[in-house]
This record gives structure tokens, sequence and C-alpha cells, in this order.
């Protein structure tokens, strides 16, 4: 099978050696994205629920630009320098997802990109 990339200027350019999302067959991999408006490439100003809405938006830019909706989703990997954040992660992502939500892993971490908060990446299946 053939590799195909994603990108979209919807959502930041990568900042690093990676690919907004990559295809291969019917599975679509979405790199993590953190809090960058894709206008100015700097962090979303404003609080956490600022950032967490910003990721959102980032992913679902890729996501509709693979040709795929957040309904396709099968997978949410999110990153929080703060699990005390876990909860706002939950409350935004309900916005975003509806049921059957897709699986999902919330991890702390120490640090992320940029001084960024929060990061979520995922998988899609079509």
């Amino acid at each position: 099978m053939s590799k195909q990339i994603i990108s979209t200027s919807d959502a930041p350019a990568a900042i690093g050696t990676y690919s907004q999302a990559t295809r291969v067959g019917n599975t679509i991999w979405v790199s993590g994205q953190i809090p960058l408006d894709p206008a100015t490439k700097e962090l979303v100003k404003g609080d956490m629920e600022a950032q967490v809405r910003r990721v959102f938006e980032n992913l679902k830019a890729i996501v509709l630009a693979s040709g795929a909706g957040l309904d396709d989703v099968v997978k949410v990997s999110i990153f929080l320098v703060d699990l005390a954040h876990f909860a706002l992660v939950n409350k935004v992502m309900a916005e975003y997802f509806r049921e059957p939500y897709p699986a999902r892993a919330a991890i702390g971490v120490a640090s992320l990109p940029r001084g960024a908060q929060v990061e979520a990446e995922c998988i899609i299946a079509l």
C-alpha cells in the first residue's frame, strides 16, 4: 500500500520532522497538535479552555482535510502537563465528539513543545 501525506493550512504547519497526517489504506494517523494558531504559528492566548479548544480545532481541521469526519476517529491520545485539567478536556472533547466516543488515553507529561499545556493526536479508520 502507498503512503499518502495529508496537509492543510487550516491547522498549524509541522514544527518538526513530521507530517500533519499520514494515510495508509483505510487508516489515518494524525500527528499531535498543540494549541498553535494556524495563522500566527503562536500558542493561543487565554486560559486553559482556549488551549484545549484550539487543540481540538486543529485536529478537526486535519481530520476534515483527510476526507474523514470526527465520527471516523477511533482513538484519541491526550497529553497534559497538569492532569488537574482532565475534567476540562472531557467537557471540551464532548463538544467535538458524540457517542459512541472513540477510545482514548490521557497521559500526564513533564512538558510539551513550545510550553504548551496540552497536546492531542488521533487515529482514523475509514
